[in-house]
């Protein structure tokens, strides 16, 4: 008589999607803490690329995602 493994447990997407959530919030705070880096080093009265940098990101993840997910 052979033991069956138990199947994936279900908390195996709550895993995905934490790890994801995880990069997210890490590649974030990257993109702004090197945006306030470059606005000091690049001398900008108002803070440009504190703003651009991680809106950048999310549109790249966004797109990355979507195709991921897309796929036939």
């Amino acid at each position: 008589m052979e033991i069956q493994k138990p199947s994936k447990p279900k908390d195996s997407l709550l895993f995905k999607y934490l790890g994801f959530a995880t990069q997210v919030m890490i590649i974030l705070a990257l993109a702004v803490f090197a945006g306030l880096k470059l606005d000091k080093w690049l001398s900008f009265t108002t803070p440009l690329l504190v703003w651009i940098l991680p809106l950048l990101i999310l549109m790249v993840m966004i797109w990355q995602v979507i195709k991921d997910t897309s796929k036939k």
